[in-house]
């Protein structure tokens, strides 16, 4: 880890919604208690039973939620993307990590001491009252895409990840290829099917013309179809 000073890395701007609760005091006091880290592609930022010590918040580049299953396959839980913050949950219901996180791309991470957040809610209402949102929200992500996954069927599933992966990551320039490129083995984790399945569906989503595929990238073609698909199951 890199210990640098707020402005080289202009985190006031980048955690505007949280820095702006602050007292002058209090961003003093989280100025002198942070730390960056830069995670490499695939990089395991944290294990799944690891004890939790860091807000974590993403600065840059993109981060993927998952847990491993049996027989090795794992389920894309959450993903992250800039500014989004995650590992806090499991400290404050005093658990373990009970999933694992891992870098999609090369990424900034500002680490602040759990400690330190603890403080930092017992003196400030707005702060504490912002993380209840922050958990409410990822609660209610969760508990809809629990729903997709295991409700729906495989054309479903996959229609809906391509979506969500839009909605979270937005478009390229050219304004319908997704700005994230996954494996095809990514992409199956987190539509809960497997790789073979995701390959298949995605090969025939692409012969009904709804998306576009060259490698990794993926351009959709007709979004209201495909909601169509994920809204049907």
């Amino acid at each position: 880890m890199v210990k640098t000073t707020l402005s080289d890395v202009h985190i006031p701007e980048l955690m505007a919604d949280m820095w702006s609760l602050l007292t002058k005091e209090q961003q003093t006091f989280l100025s002198n208690n942070f730390t960056l880290q830069n995670y490499k592609k695939n990089e395991v930022i944290h294990c799944e039973g690891e004890t939790p010590t860091h807000l974590m918040c993403l600065l840059s580049g993109k981060v993927k939620i998952y847990k491993d299953g049996v027989g090795g396959r794992s389920q894309i839980i959450r993903m992250i993307k800039p500014v989004g913050y995650f590992g806090y949950g499991a400290f404050f219901a005093g658990k373990d990590y009970v999933t694992a996180a891992a870098a999609f791309e090369s990424s900034l991470i500002c680490l602040i001491p759990m400690a330190v957040i603890k403080t930092l809610i017992t003196q400030n209402n707005d702060l504490a009252f912002f993380f209840i949102k922050q958990l409410s929200f990822d609660l209610t992500v969760a508990d809809e895409r629990t729903v997709n996954l295991t409700q729906k069927h495989i054309r479903g599933r996959l229609a809906e990840s391509l979506l969500f992966l839009k909605d979270s990551y937005g478009l390229e320039e050219d304004g319908s290829t997704l700005s994230i490129y996954l494996s095809r083995e990514d992409l199956a984790n987190l539509s809960n099917m497997t790789t073979s399945n995701a390959i298949r569906t995605l090969s025939q989503f692409a012969t009904e013309k709804l998306i576009a595929i060259d490698g990794r990238k993926i351009k959709i073609i007709e979004e209201e179809r495909l909601k169509k698909i994920s809204k049907i199951g």
